[in-house]
């Protein structure tokens, strides 16, 4: 029996479209088979959500260099560990979160692994859009001479070593990627053969050479 009413969120599969990975999906009618309609692709099915005695955890995102907190619910027996990503509900919007760091019940240390129950707040960072750092150097190999920018783009974005991107009135070619130390499934740290790739919401920084037009001519 579910203990979920209307208008709840909740993550499910979606027979529509993503039967392996879990959406967010409404409750439109609870009961003993739920009613739900997938925020994605608006696919309407019944499902059971089985009642749970779940615990309330403070969840701290960050996002462009701010934060905000909302609340996570969970069972508390649940392993949470650094790079976990799942999706939280916060009044400014649905977000894909990756967890960076774990703030334990009476202490101010922070872990990469606990049970639920044993945590006071789950420190995360937004990836479903990311601001990437990129660093710059002109055409002629001068080191003394860089510029930096960030780029917007969505979490799943590729950046692939050797390849030209655009943004604007920008344009680099990538020359090494260094990747963050919460990513998951990288062999290295920094990439810098041709033809490697990394994603968006794993970059730490790009080094890149500008090929932007005029770019260096006040130089």
């Amino acid at each position: 029996m579910s203990d979920t009413d209307a208008g709840d969120r909740v993550a499910l599969t979606c027979p529509s479209c993503s039967p392996r990975e879990e959406t967010v999906h409404e409750v439109l009618k609870p009961g003993g088979d739920v009613t739900v309609r997938c925020t994605d692709c608006s696919h309407v099915h019944k499902t059971q959500i089985e009642s749970t005695s779940t615990v309330d955890k403070k969840v701290i995102v960050s996002q462009d260099g701010e934060s905000f907190s909302t609340q996570l619910q969970a069972e508390p027996d649940e392993t949470v560990e650094v790079g976990d990503e799942f999706i939280v509900d916060t009044p400014e919007a649905i977000l894909q979160v990756r967890v960076t760091g774990l703030e334990l019940l009476d202490s101010d240390a922070r872990f990469e692994s606990a049970i639920m129950e044993d945590v006071e707040t789950v420190w995360t960072r937004a990836i479903d859009n990311v601001g990437v750092n990129v660093t710059l150097h002109p055409k002629d190999g001068s080191r003394d001479d860089t510029r930096s920018l960030k780029v917007n783009v969505p979490g799943d974005y590729e950046f692939t070593v050797g390849d030209t991107d655009s943004f604007g009135d920008d344009e680099f070619t990538i020359t090494g990627i260094i990747v963050r130390d919460d990513a998951d499934g990288y062999r290295f740290d920094k990439f810098d053969e041709r033809g490697d790739m990394v994603y968006a919401k794993d970059i730490k920084r790009i080094y890149g050479t500008d090929e932007t037009t005029s770019a260096w001519s006040a130089w």
